[in-house]
């Protein structure tokens, strides 16, 4: 088998047998966090490769990028102020969502407009990650909830990615190269944990997988399919990639359900006025 030298993009990296373990476990951890995430908007954040919204059932959806959105397929090209095609023309495509093109850190949504937005690596490959998941907060309504995928740097993986950067600052030429895509900063789940903290948001939850060593076949990558089982039970923090659920927190804010229509309900009702009749 041919050894990937060089893998520039995470596009590319993503078509090896690492990559399709990676994005089968992703997808599943992504169709489990979000199909019970209700709400009116969603938005996906990169990494068209993912259907991270499929079991989502909000009406309208994003999947925003930093590439041109082009026609065809089961794509739609629409500005985010625009309208949301109806009903009869999404069901012509089979993820019903509208692509755009858009900077992650400068995101062309009003503020407290979405309530579900998903990273799927985002934030390693933004240019100012800290930024970015500024926008995230400005974007999202109180009590909504930003679903985060990243590697992890103290996995398998992460060792074997450090030895081969390593390995090329020492003028080594190896011939494996390096295991993960060569592009952008890899956050720790505890590092993440930290910003969110300080962006006054709370992790719901917080999953690890993808605990087989680096290997490039797909035939090897079989063999350790144990290593998920076990991995899960007795290293659960070491998996070479993680999912955070967290939720926008608002102080002094609490939701109650229906207030706002029994608030209009309440102006709109007519005053009840009394008359007393004085006695003569």
């Amino acid at each position: 088998m041919t050894q990937v030298v060089g893998i520039i993009s995470l596009a590319e990296w993503l078509e090896t047998p690492p990559g399709r373990y990676l994005l089968a476990w992703e997808q599943a951890q992504l169709d489990r966090s979000v199909a019970d995430v209700f709400g009116f908007h969603a938005l996906q954040l990169g990494l068209p490769e993912l259907d991270a919204l499929r079991d989502n059932r909000m009406p309208h959806r994003w999947l925003a990028t930093d590439q041109p959105p082009h026609r065809g397929g089961d794509t739609v090209e629409s500005p985010p102020g625009g309208e949301v095609p109806d009903e009869e023309t999404r069901r012509g495509y089979s993820r019903a969502q509208v692509v755009l093109q858009c900077d992650f850190d400068a995101l062309p949504f009003d503020s407290q407009s979405l309530d579900l937005i998903v990273l799927p690596h985002a934030l390693e490959l933004a240019r100012d990650p800290h930024l970015a998941l500024r926008e995230v907060e400005r974007v999202l309504m109180p009590e909504g909830k930003a679903v985060i995928l990243g590697f992890n740097p103290r996995s398998l993986w992460g060792v074997r990615q450090r030895c081969g950067q390593l390995w090329r600052q020492m003028g080594f030429k190896p011939r494996a190269g390096l295991f993960l895509p060569s592009g952008g900063d890899f956050i720790g789940y505890r590092r993440m944990r930290d910003w969110l903290r300080l962006l006054s948001f709370e992790v719901e939850a917080a999953r690890f997988g993808c605990y087989a060593p680096p290997l490039r076949s797909e035939r090897w990558l079989q063999r350790f399919d144990w290593a998920e089982r076990v991995g899960e039970r007795w290293w659960p923090v070491f998996g070479a990639v993680y999912l955070v659920v967290a939720v926008k927190r608002v102080r002094g804010m609490r939701l109650v359900g229906l207030a706002r229509q029994q608030r209009q309900a309440a102006k709109a009702a007519r005053a009840v006025v009394s008359h007393r009749q004085s006695r003569e």
